[in-house]
């Protein structure tokens, strides 16, 4: 089986040589021009298979690069109509060091918590990587991190540490479903997520096990399960840690220590890796041009691209056509911001509107999509964003403004691993389904019994356990057993490419066609 995602489903089929799309069809007025085209192209694709060696038809399996230099595909893309290739910086061309990353996040989120009035023992608590997993969804009624597919069908449920069992899931869940309620549900979709979903988690955890609090529910008449925690005359809600947990990890990263401290140490928390400015180059080489759009400011963004990329003999400016700083993504795909110049020798924004041109070399802060497209002369597909937020940079940039996405996945790399050296689990589960197909096999709406399936559907638990628990506590990114996540219902929906890391195109020609496989259905 392959490893990539399943590509998203197809908009039309092949039947006798004619396309039949879904949805329309060749009118009889257009059949014969139709026939005679598509008989000059089955000729022409029978003369090229003929002259390779594969005229048998037989099916031939294609190359393939190595697993950790690939780059997979929902969408088919040329690289060679791209004209502009956009890059985020955050986990993007800055990779940040996993763990020390987040567990410097963690232990500043934590202190703040304490500093508004959280108990001391909190600072106790210790990141553990092994836990978060991106993707979830926070139920701040209840309390519970939950992991679920794409139609809001859980998979797995915990509150704090302990995960439910069924019929604890179906008490809270009724069918195991939930929808995706935005004054209830909080998705932890990014890396910056990762120490807030484990800090949740220790929260909850520590509050309902601890001999000061009980678990209580404020008001009844909303809700007959418990919705909070008490002690004496304070009652704190799940919804109200949340919140706490939440303004704290903002207040980190806009006006706490975090960006101070990792500039002091760089070394310690960013990847610099001599490869990027080899592929900047080689897009500029091709004659494509970059931009950099970020929602980071302008004095973080010098220190860390100058990290990155400069040296005494070249700035890091002059790796990209175009700069722009505190982008306010996803707005900036939107209504946007005022777009205005950065003087780079203060880091203060200048007076008035920037009305254009924009020059190389120099810096600018906010705007919108619509206006720094028409700047630069680009039109939607024009574009290829590359970026690592699946709401802010890839969600917004293909849905609003039609532009060509490419997600960055740095966990893709462990699941391919993991994925490979523990396939015999998932080729297990196939197995049971094979099973249990044949179980049904002879029986119709005619049968007057009901097979006991039971020991198969067990069977089938105990392996998606296994195969989850391979991947970490909270089990694979992209499955839960043969079933995707609502992660990976996005990848499928928005990104057209996605990669561990986009220095996999140094290893693919600027002509490459990228070709998404063809599928009736996923």
């Amino acid at each position: 089986m392959n490893t990539e995602l399943p590509p998203a489903p197809s908009a039309s089929v092949s039947h006798d040589s004619i396309n039949v799309s879904v949805g329309g069809g060749i009118s009889s007025s257009n059949y014969n021009g139709a026939s005679q085209n598509s008989l000059a192209s089955r000729s022409k694709s029978i003369e090229l298979l003929s002259s390779t060696g594969m005229g048998d038809l037989t099916v031939t399996k294609s190359y393939k690069r190595d697993t950790k230099h690939r780059v997979f595909v929902n969408r088919s893309l040329h690289l060679e109509k791209i004209k502009f290739f956009g890059f985020d910086m955050d986990y993007t061309l800055a990779v940040y060091k996993s763990p020390q990353y987040e567990s410097m996040s963690f232990h500043l989120v934590v202190e703040r918590l304490i500093s508004i009035g959280y108990p001391t023992q909190i600072r106790d608590f210790e990141y553990d990587p092994t836990f978060p997993v991106r993707g979830l969804w926070f139920d701040t009624k209840y309390g519970n991190l939950l992991k679920v597919d794409a139609y809001g069908n859980l998979l797995v449920c915990v509150h704090g540490f302990a995960f439910l069992k069924p019929s604890e899931v179906r008490t809270l869940y009724p069918n195991k479903f939930i929808q995706l309620e935005e004054n209830r549900i909080y998705v932890l979709n990014t890396l910056f997520n990762l120490p807030e979903t484990y800090l949740l988690a220790c929260l909850i955890d520590f509050f309902t096990n601890s001999d000061e609090f009980t678990k209580c529910n404020y008001d009844s008449r909303l809700a007959s399960e418990p919705t909070g925690v008490k002690c004496h005359d304070l009652y704190m809600s799940f919804k109200s840690i949340f919140q706490d947990c939440r303004d704290a990890m903002d207040w980190v990263h806009l006006k706490g220590d975090l960006k101070r401290l990792t500039v002091k140490n760089l070394e310690n928390f960013v990847h610099r890796d001599t490869l990027l400015p080899v592929l900047l180059d080689r897009m500029r080489d091709h004659g494509s041009k970059s931009f950099l759009l970020t929602n980071s400011e302008y004095d973080y963004t010098s220190k860390i691209m100058s990290y990155l990329l400069e040296t005494p003999e070249r700035a890091w400016e002059s790796y990209f056509d175009y700069i722009v700083v505190d982008s306010k993504k996803p707005n900036f795909f939107g209504e946007g911001t005022i777009l205005r110049q950065i003087d780079k020798r203060t880091g203060a924004q200048r007076i008035g509107i920037h009305t254009g041109p924009l020059q190389q070399g120099q810096i600018y802060s906010g705007g919108c999509c619509d206006v720094f497209s028409e700047l630069i002369g680009a039109k939607g597909k024009d574009v290829l964003y590359i970026g690592d937020h699946i709401f802010g940079d890839i969600l917004k940039s293909k849905k609003i403004r039609g532009w060509r996405t490419f997600l960055i996945i740095p966990e893709l790399a462990q699941e391919l691993y993991v994925w490979t050296n523990k396939k015999m689990l998932y080729n297990r589960l196939q197995n049971l389904d094979a099973i249990l197909s044949d179980i049904y096999r002879n029986l119709d709406s005619a049968s007057p019994f009901s097979p006991n399936i039971s020991n198969v559907q067990e069977a089938m638990r105990e392996v998606t356990h296994e195969m989850d628990l391979s991947y970490g506590m909270l089990g694979s990114l992209f499955r839960s057993g043969s079933r995707q996540t609502f992660f990976a219902s996005q990848v499928i929906r928005y990104a057209d490419l996605y990669a561990a890391s986009f220095l996999n195109l140094l290893h693919y020609p600027f002509s490459y066609l990228f070709k998404a496989p063809p599928m009736l259905v996923s």
